[in-house]
Parts: C-alpha cells; sequence; structure tokens
C-alpha cells in the first residue's frame, strides 16, 4: 500500500537499465516507485530489494504493447503523479534497403505505442493529482538520423513527435511533459539486444570511448527534471557523453 501522501511514480521497462535504475532513484527521493515489465520475476526481485531498504515499491508485469492489460493496471492504481515511459528498445541495424519491417513494426509498437497506452491510460490519473508528469524517455536517434539506424530513429522521432504534441494539447492543465533524449549509454542489455545476442558486434558500439553514459546517469537526470518545482518543465534534455558530439560523430581512443 501507498502511504498517505506519498507520490507515486510508474516506470515501465523496470526490469534492466536505465528503467531499474530510475526506480531506484525515484524511490530514494521519497516515490513509491510502480515497477512494469514483461519480466515479472526481474521487477518483483527490484521490489523486494528496495522494500529491504526501507523504500516503497511494487511490481506488476505488464506488456505495454497490450492495451486491454495496460487499461486493466491503470485500473488498479488509486494514484499517480509521474510517469516514466522508459520501455523501448532497437532491434537490427540493416539498411533502409534491406530491413525487416517486422523489426520496424516491433520497434514502432513499443517505442511509440505503448508510450501512447500508458500515457493515455494514466493521464486521468496524473491530471487528478493535480501536479503530473509524463516523462517520455526518447533518444538523440529521434533528433538526427544514422546509417543503420533508420527503424530505431523512427520509431524515436514517434516518441518525440508524441511528446512534443502532448505538451500543445495539454497546456494549461497540471501535467508537465518532459522528455530527456539520451546519447550513447552503455547497458547491460541493450546492443546486445539490438544485434539479437551478438555480444561481439555489441561490444563494438563501446569500443574505444572511454566513458559512455551509464543507466545510473540517465537515472539522476530523469529524476533530477521530476523533482523541479512543479511550475518548472524541462521540455527536452539532450544528454550524452563528453566523447560524443554527434550520433555520427565520437571520439575513440586507438
Amino acid at each position: 500500500m501507498t502511504a498517505a501522501g506519498t507520490p507515486v511514480a510508474v516506470i515501465t521497462g523496470a526490469s534492466s537499465g536505465i528503467g531499474a535504475a530510475t526506480a531506484r532513484q525515484l524511490a530514494g527521493a521519497g516515490f513509491h516507485v510502480v515497477l512494469t515489465a514483461r519480466r515479472k520475476d526481474r521487477v518483483e526481485a527490484l521490489a523486494a530489494e528496495l522494500t529491504a531498504a526501507g523504500r516503497q515499491a511494487t511490481a506488476h508485469a505488464l506488456d505495454v504493447t497490450d492495451r486491454p492489460a495496460v487499461d486493466a493496471f491503470a485500473a488498479s492504481l488509486d494514484r499517480v503523479d509521474a510517469l516514466v515511459n522508459n520501455a523501448g528498445g532497437a532491434i537490427g541495424a540493416d539498411p533502409v534497403a534491406t530491413g525487416d519491417p517486422a523489426d520496424w513494426r516491433q520497434m514502432y509498437e513499443t517505442n511509440v505505442i505503448g508510450t501512447l497506452n500508458l500515457t493515455q491510460a494514466l493521464l486521468p490519473a496524473l491530471t487528478a493529482s493535480g501536479d503530473g508528469t509524463v516523462v517520455v524517455l526518447s533518444s538523440t536517434a529521434g533528433l538526427s538520423t544514422y546509417e543503420g539506424g533508420a527503424g530505431y530513429v523512427a520509431a524515436k522521432h514517434g516518441a518525440h513527435v508524441l511528446a512534443e504534441t502532448l505538451r500543445l494539447e495539454i497546456v494549461g492543465s497540471p501535467v508537465r511533459v518532459i522528455e530527456i533524449a539520451p546519447g550513447m549509454v552503455k547497458t547491460e542489455e541493450f546492443a546486445t539486444t539490438r544485434f539479437r545476442g551478438d555480444t561481439e558486434k555489441a561490444a563494438k558500439v563501446y569500443e574505444g570511448v572511454a566513458d559512455p553514459l551509464t543507466a545510473d546517469d540517465v537515472a539522476d537526470v530523469i529524476t533530477w527534471a521530476i523533482t523541479r518545482p512543479s511550475h518548472v518543465n524541462i521540455d527536452l534534455l539532450v544528454v550524452r557523453p563528453r566523447a560524443q558530439a554527434s550520433n555520427s560523430k565520437v571520439h575513440r581512443a586507438p
């Protein structure tokens, strides 16, 4: 149960990486964190970890692309103050000429439709809170393209446009819309998933880069943005490692 007066933050994709790191940091900032992901065992373990540390956390198995399940999840919550739309990811690095439409569809469903599903389902509760926050975790990929990335770029551009349009449409309501766009982040799963378990290809993404961003770096930015005074809206925050000047310009040591 959520303690009276404790703000509630729902985090999607909380089973690993940026989602799990954000859950830990928001819990530390005084939120009751509601952890969602398809991997029930992972979010339950994280909730148990946080509870053992004296934090407030609950876990729910959830596929963000399953709208009936999302609606049922939303109906189960008494209060929502913040939503972190983190679930997403990339699949493949094929050129447009040979990319698999199924990969494109899956990326769009998760990164865009999943974000739409949660935002639509929880917006009434966020508004009713009197001080709600929607966070969309996009990517620098949504702001500029690169070769081999068109499917992911298209999906993250969709997430970027969703956030930008929602902000226009609900201005005047007590809900902020924040977009965080990370550049190169090294997590335990992102690149490996993109290359379908090929750890050698995944390692090459970060080869020679001294300090790519970590999940904790991005979680720190998300938590900072959410905990600004309620009249302060961080519309769009781009965060990259110092070694990365753009999606295609990265300093790599010999």
